[in-house]
């Protein structure tokens, strides 16, 4: 009987999809991570569990969604000193143990890697483990651990078609996006202009050093217009003040840490003024025209890439950060402002690049790895 009982025990266990998914550091990997994670635990009754560092956003993002959440050693190769790429050389080989161990305890089926950190060590262990492993990508250029390990793994999600070349057996699923951001209504004709300025959690300094010193002339030129500006938390009273001190009418613009209703937010803008990471599909979700200034910084330069495919399709509008200036940021943003029939062919051209049912197909992607 205890035999028996053993036995349909470890049916039960074998029946449930257990799932690894690897990565983060920023919103731009853990939110679609997360999306990932609850799409399988609520539809598919899956087992999550999720490979951070303590170093990333996961650290409190992960629990708050009610998932394990599983720490591992790793760093930083590109755009950091030499003594961070020795650090991280040195713990990559720990990090790749670490994850055979939780692994092996885990059993998982799959293995999904979202980008950043801890996703190289984890997809590095899963090939050794010969475990099916899935790499999202949202980026038309891939980050160095998917680029290190888009040859190994045994399929890929990414979101630009060009991308598919950097991986084995990828499809072209999109990026998941709110399902409200797709069905936003229309502006009404002759509603006057909003301007929404955006730039994640942290805000973006270029925007906060730049735009209180426009932000009079853009009011006065431009009839109607509003302007909704996020700071970030740290800057936020320095902007406001900044704002203030411009001398502009103060009932037409509003400076704000964070805003959390972005549906709402997309809803009431003409233009929106953003950086182009992870943005760039909820832009092309929302169907809105906008000014692109890819973070310089950012790794291997992907989001002047991400910018290009919007700038090419007639979507977008892109300003190089060297190039930020009080003049050119004023002439671009006066010029979209001012358009209103280029802004609905904009509109038009960023739809045509969203990609609804995004988070389905990955899950769907993640099914078949299983061989669900």
């Amino acid at each position: 009987m205890a035999e028996g009982s053993k036995s349909a025990s470890q049916q039960v266990s074998e029946s449930v999809l257990r799932v690894m998914i690897a990565g983060g550091g920023t919103g731009g990997h853990v939110v679609p991570a997360l999306a990932i994670g609850r799409e399988l635990r609520d539809k598919q009754g899956a087992e999550i569990r999720f490979v951070g560092t303590e170093r990333g956003i996961e650290t409190k993002l992960v629990p708050e969604a009610g998932f394990v959440l599983e720490l591992v050693r790793s760093g930083q190769l590109k755009n950091v000193s030499f003594a961070t790429r020795l650090r991280t050389m040195l713990d990559l080989p720990l990090g790749i143990v670490h994850c055979v161990r939780l692994m092996r305890e885990f059993r998982p089926q799959v293995v999904v890697g979202v980008g950043g950190y801890a996703s190289g060590p984890a997809m590095m262990a899963a090939v050794l483990l010969r475990i099916p492993s899935l790499a999202y990508e949202a980026n038309a250029a891939p980050g160095m651990t998917n680029r290190w390990v888009g040859k190994r793994v045994s399929a890929a999600a990414v979101n630009f078609a060009q991308t598919t070349r950097y991986f084995r057996n990828a499809q072209v699923t999109g990026v998941p996006v709110r399902p409200e951001i797709f069905t936003l209504p229309l502006r009404p004709v002759g509603a006057p202009p909003r301007l929404l300025v955006t730039a994640g959690s942290n805000g973006a300094l270029i925007f906060n050093e730049t735009m209180p010193k426009i932000v009079a002339q853009l009011l006065d030129e431009v009839p109607g217009l509003t302007i909704v500006h996020q700071a970030g938390v740290r800057r936020l009273e320095q902007t406001r003040a900044e704002f203030a001190a411009s001398g502009a009418d103060p009932a037409r613009w509003s400076v704000e840490s964070f805003l959390t209703d972005m549906p709402a937010q997309y809803a009431a803008a003409d233009v929106v003024l953003a950086r182009s990471g992870s943005t760039v599909a909820e832009l092309c979700a929302a169907g809105k025209p906008s000014l692109l200034v890819p973070f310089a910084a950012a790794a291997d330069d992907h989001q002047r890439k991400n910018a290009e495919v919007l700038v090419q399709a007639g979507a977008a509008e892109m300003l190089l950060q060297r190039d930020v200036t009080p003049e050119t940021l004023l002439e671009h943003l006066r010029g979209l402002l001012l358009d209103s029939s280029r802004r609905a062919e904009m509109a038009l051209r960023a739809r045509s690049l969203a990609k609804p049912g995004a988070l389905e197909r990955i899950a769907g992607m993640v099914l078949q790895l299983a061989g669900r």
